[in-house]
């Protein structure tokens, strides 16, 4: 059984950086290490966290770095 907390914890980090103004480089870098961290307590909600931020290539390039891909891509 996986955790689907983390698609809350995810989106708030990730929500936050995007209302700060992070960069690019910042957004990628701080949610890699997120998307790492949760994936280790068993996160199984990364696609519908993915999912909400198909449109920002930094988060969709942090995803990717942990080999989650949206389907359609």
């Amino acid at each position: 059984m996986g955790w689907g907390s983390g698609y809350e914890v995810f989106n708030r980090v990730a929500d936050g950086l995007i209302k700060a103004g992070a960069d690019d480089d910042v957004k990628e870098s701080v949610l890699t290490d997120l998307i790492g961290s949760l994936q280790a307590e068993d996160w199984d909600t990364e696609l519908d966290s993915l999912q909400d931020y198909l449109t920002d290539p930094a988060i969709v390039r942090a995803f990717a770095k942990h080999d989650i891909h949206w389907p359609d891509e």
